[in-house]
């Protein structure tokens, strides 16, 4: 019986769709259908893929089984409901709810799965959080629509000046987003502290980068340390100490020349960075003192342009899945070990989506998230 589920979004202007895929015991993944999301996704005023200029377009919660996706041209947010025994059958629950802004880019549900936040990219730029109900859908969370400030349009310029992500700190009494800057200006992160209540302090936190730090993109959780780390597109990637900024830094990939998404393996207690430049994995070690290093680079597919991944425990292995967008394929990587990691599958989603008339553009494609039932 399938129990995973592994998730991109279309993002086509005339109608966004979920592509799901079921995940195999050994990690392997295989399309089984797309749904329409009840809106139109978007592309920034920029060329190629990455359309959002983010990461976190789409968003599951094991523990409430939903999933959640922006629309970023119609300025909405969907919610549907993942089948545990099932999981690629998902249905919509309730209606689309407005954003609160313009070109909503990335989404977040805290621990528990019963609230969501959503960052908003476009001309009116914000936060805003909702409750969640798995039979109605989502309302508003008052307090917390919460403006970034940022000198933007709709669709924004970028990715050099636009918002990225938007996470919750481990304890989740943070709300984070992140803020791509300029080598003129550099970005930073906008904090904002979490009541009990899922209210947001009136105004955020200014944390920028340590020197040499510019384009702090996307963001992981550094478990147990009070940190995060931000792939930097303009230099490798910045560590973000939160308790006291005494240990933060900005460090270099060698070579690099997008790197913008994350994720964090708990098997082998290592991050894994995407270049879409140069199509390369990075693996990435923090140390408890926070200070980063490289472990080991996977070249992929030349030109296949890897942009948003995710990590998923299956059998208690850890995969790395992919979206390589130019080559419209998923690819999979398994992690057997610090340093020790191997591509073991590759699934193109173009040309059977093409076949069952849905329109795949792989400058539109956006988006990784997998749920795996608890």
């Amino acid at each position: 019986m399938t129990l995973t589920l592994l998730t991109v979004i279309t993002n086509e202007p005339d109608e966004n769709k979920v592509i799901s895929a079921s995940i195999n015991a050994d990690g392997t993944i295989n399309l089984d259908r797309a749904v329409a999301t009840d809106g139109r996704g978007a592309h920034g005023a920029a060329d190629g893929p990455d359309p959002l200029f983010s990461q976190g377009a789409i968003k599951v919660s094991a523990k409430q089984q939903v999933l959640a996706t922006v629309n970023a041209g119609s300025n909405t947010i969907a919610l549907f409901s993942i089948d545990a025994n099932t999981p690629t059958n998902i249905q919509q629950i309730g209606d689309v709810v407005s954003s609160e802004g313009e070109f909503p880019i990335s989404l977040v549900f805290n621990n528990d799965g019963n609230r969501l936040c959503v960052l908003n990219g476009g001309k009116v730029n914000n936060v805003n959080c909702y409750n969640v109900d798995k039979k109605n859908g989502l309302s508003a969370l008052p307090n917390t629509l919460r403006g970034l400030g940022l000198k933007q349009e709709t669709p924004p310029k970028g990715p050099a000046g636009t918002a990225s992500q938007l996470i919750f700190s481990e304890d989740g009494k943070q709300l984070i987003a992140s803020v791509k800057g300029s080598p003129q200006t550099p970005g930073f992160l906008a904090v904002w502290d979490v009541a009990d209540d899922g209210s947001l302090s009136g105004d955020f936190k200014k944390v920028e980068p340590a020197k040499d730090g510019v384009l702090p993109f996307s963001l992981t959780v550094i478990p147990g340390k009070d940190a995060v780390l931000a792939t930097d597109a303009g230099l490798g990637f910045d560590i973000f100490d939160l308790k006291e900024n005494k240990k933060s830094s900005a460090n270099k990939i060698d070579g690099q020349s997008a790197t913008c998404w994350s994720s964090f393996s708990q098997k082998t207690g290592n991050f894994y960075l995407t270049d879409v430049g140069t199509s390369t994995v990075t693996e990435v070690h923090v140390d408890d003192d926070l200070k980063g290093s490289v472990v080991k680079q996977y070249k992929q597919d030349e030109h296949s342009g890897t942009i948003d991944n995710e990590v998923a425990t299956i059998k208690d292995k850890d995969f790395l899945y992919v979206l390589a967008a130019n080559a419209t394929k998923i690819d999979v990587l398994q992690l057997d070990g610090p340093g020790n990691t191997k591509k073991i599958d590759s699934l193109d989603i173009s040309g059977p989506t093409n076949a069952a008339g849905v329109n795949i553009n792989p400058n539109n494609l956006q988006g990784m998230a997998v749920f795996v039932r608890q």
